[in-house]
Formats: structure tokens, sequence, C-alpha cells
């Protein structure tokens, strides 16, 4: 009670750097195999690119390109027809190459926006960097794996928007449900996946003070709330001595409870940025990026509403819209699906019920081999069927796609949902 209390008069403002590892075959700026949690061994998935010796030349990955700026759009991002990567110059034992390629003034995203349940936040930018290797202390010593180093790690910067701790989980947790539905990370923070970052202040008035303090790593939903609850109280204390807390980059120690000092909190200026002149400038097309807008999934936003659409109460929706194959399932149950969705929400599968959603689901295991003139001859009847959801999606409702691909699958079997999907949009594209 009395660290409520302490908090009550000051105000936290803080933005918060969510840093997720992209899910590719390969590593950022190279070839390597981009597995870092599964190498059976340290340092086995290496080259002179990624492991910065002299000579070695980058080429950049498409795919993370692409998925970068799937990721911007989903966000509600601008996306830079011209974009670049530049060098961030800082020294560490895990950066061989003694800087990090990184984006600096020209994101491949810029001016987005997420609705929380405790408000809008808006989205500096989203951009594409590479990861650094991984240290391990033990035994008095510390040993590096390369194996991460390179891979393409995305970085969402947020404006100060967030308020208190609870308002801070709620943002990131918002955040990791997208990157999940858009299947581009596994965004698994304890394996390292997807990282935290809280740069906090307090103000009596929600303005914005001269000055931040950094809390880095941090590795769970939880973690982020404690830590801000935490700086919240330290940084009001010092302020009502009349003083400001130093800038500076601090530690989460779970353990006790409370953050700890590490180093003086770094500029701008201070990492040299400039472009990478080994890497071309990259340029972009409106009907790129409207390419790859066209190809996002449902968000998780989308399939609530559908849910609901299917006749699922709200806080069932929300929990089932969590798990892709109970979507699926829902969307193929019909008329049943608000019953088993309450069911498989309270734990109480019996009888015909787990019969049911046991065939359903091994049916989403099966795939049904069809010839594309016969699935686009499925395709074409289930649009001519279904009129309303055709200028629902038209009219720019991409929810209802997942309702056409149950349809598909009612008339088709399980044929692969990815192709079924690509279909569908081509001839909806067409007409």
């Amino acid at each position: 009670m009395e660290r409520m209390d302490k908090i009550s008069t000051f105000t936290p403002v803080v933005g918060i750097e969510i840093h997720v590892e992209l899910a590719t075959k390969s590593k950022m700026f190279c070839g390597c195999k981009n597995d870092p949690f599964f190498a059976p061994e340290p340092n086995i998935y290496t080259c002179p690119v990624c492991l910065g010796m002299p000579g070695a030349l980058p080429v950049a990955n498409k795919k993370a390109i692409e998925w970068t700026i799937k990721i911007g759009l989903a966000l509600g991002c601008k996306i830079n027809l011209f974009s670049k990567f530049d060098r961030k110059h800082y020294f560490y034992p895990d950066l061989p190459k003694g800087y990090q390629i990184s984006q600096y003034d020209q994101p491949l995203c810029y001016e987005g926006s997420v609705d929380t349940e405790f408000g809008p936040v808006r989205i500096t930018r989203v951009h594409l960097e590479e990861d650094t290797g991984k240290l391990l202390h033990q035994n008095n010593e510390s040993l590096i794996d390369f194996n991460r180093s390179g891979v393409p790690l995305v970085e969402i910067v947020s404006e100060p928007d967030i308020h208190s701790p609870e308002a801070a989980k709620a943002y990131t947790k918002k955040i990791a449900e997208i990157i999940k539905a858009l299947e581009v990370s596994s965004a698994d923070m304890e394996k390292g996946s997807m990282r935290l970052e809280a740069n906090i202040s307090v103000t009596f008035d929600k303005s914005l003070p001269p000055y931040k303090v950094e809390v880095k790593n941090l590795n769970s939903f939880r973690y982020i709330e404690r830590a801000i609850a935490f700086e919240t109280v330290r940084q009001s204390e010092i302020r009502r001595k009349g003083e400001l807390p130093r800038q500076e980059t601090r530690g989460w120690n779970e353990s006790k409870g409370e953050t700890f000092a590490q180093r003086s909190k770094e500029s701008a200026e201070d990492y040299r940025y400039f472009p990478d002149p080994d890497l071309p400038p990259l340029h972009f097309t409106k009907e790129f990026v409207e390419g790859i807008m066209s190809a996002l999934p449902r968000l998780p936003q989308e399939t609530v509403a559908h849910l609901q659409e299917l006749g699922l109460k709200e806080s069932d929706a929300k929990i089932i819209a969590k798990n892709p194959k109970l979507v699926a399932v829902m969307e193929e149950l019909g008329g049943s699906a608000a019953r088993v969705a309450n069911l498989v929400v309270n734990g109480k599968i019996t009888g015909d019920t787990k019969e049911i959603l046991l065939e359903q689901m091994a049916a989403l295991e099966s795939t049904v081999q069809m010839d594309d003139s016969k699935l686009s001859q499925v395709i074409a009847t289930v649009l001519s069927e279904n009129p309303k959801a055709v200028s629902d999606y038209k009219a720019g409702k991409q929810q209802v796609l997942g309702f056409i691909i149950g349809m598909v699958f009612k008339k088709a079997g399980r044929v692969d949902r990815e192709r079924v999907q690509e279909s569908i949009q081509k001839e909806l594209h067409g007409q």
C-alpha cells in the first residue's frame, strides 16, 4: 500500500521497444541456417559474413524485408517506398564487426497505431536489423555463441503513449498476438525470439520529461509490468527531492524485484550512423506493397469479430482466437460452434462434443490432393453461392476470407489452406 501511495502523485510516461526474431530459413545477410534455439552445438551456423570477417559482403534477405513490411502493415504503418540499411557502431563482444547493420532515418515502416483496452498506442517505426551473438557466462568466464549472430531482427518502437504498468502489459501482449497471427515469428519470450525494452520517465502531467531510463532485456509480460511499477516508485522518490533521475540503461533482477544500473544511456550521435556502403538502397512500388497488404491473414481483432459472427460470446471468442486450429474448427462446425467453443473454454469436453472436436481436429491434420482446375471450379461455385461475402471482402472486410475458405473446405475437403487462400484472392481480384 505504501508503494502505491508513492506512485499516486506521479504518472509514468513509457515508450516500448519490442525486438522480434523472424523465422526465415536463412539469416539476414548470409545463407547460414536461421535456427539458433535448436542448434545441436554452438557456432555451427556461421560463415565469414555473420562472423564479421574482413572482405565478407552481405546480401539482404528478401523474405525478411517482405515480412517486416507485413508487420508494419498489420500495425497500421505507412511504408517507405525508399529505404536503406545503416551501420550502427558500438563495441561489444557479441558484435564481431564492431557495428550492427540496422536502419536509422529511413526505416521500412513508420507512423502506425495499435488499439488496446487502455487506448491507442502510436507506433513510431518498424525497422529491420541483424541480431547479435549470445553471451554465456559460466565458471568465471564468458563464452560467445554466434549461431544467433545475423538472424533477422525486427524492432517495433512505440511513442511514449503508455501511462501505467498494466497498459504496458496489454500493449506488449497485443503485439505478440499480432506477430503470431502473421506467422513470421514464434514470439517466444522464454527462448528470446521476442524481447522487450521500456523507456520510462515520470511526470506530474503526462508531458515528456527531459530524461528517460531504459530497462533492457525483459523477457515476459509480467517482468515489464513489474519493472515499470518499480521504476515509477524509484524515479518518483528522486523527483520529490527536486532532482532528475540519471539517464541510463538498467537491467531487471526478478528475484529481488528491482532494476539495477548497467551503464549510461547512449544517444543516436554516439552510434555514428551512416548508410551501409555494401548494401544498395531499397526501392519498392505501390503495387508491391499492395500485394503484401492483400495477402495479410486475419488479425486477432478481426478473428474475434468473425467468431462472434459465428455465434460465440466475446469472452469465448478472445480465447479461441489465440489458437488457429480451433478457429478453423469453429468455422467448420457451423451451428454447433458456439456450444463447442463454450465447452472448450470451460474444459468440459465430454461425450459427443469430444467426438465432434476430435473429428474436426483430425480433419485439419489431413490434406486432400486436388488439381488446380477442380479447385478453381469449387471456388467459383462457393463465390457464386455467397455474393454477400464476396461484396464484403471487396469492401475491405478481410475477416470474411476465413468464412469463404471454410465453405471451400466443406465442398472440397481439407485442401492446403495457403493454396486455397491464394486461389480465392486471385479469383476475387480478377473479378
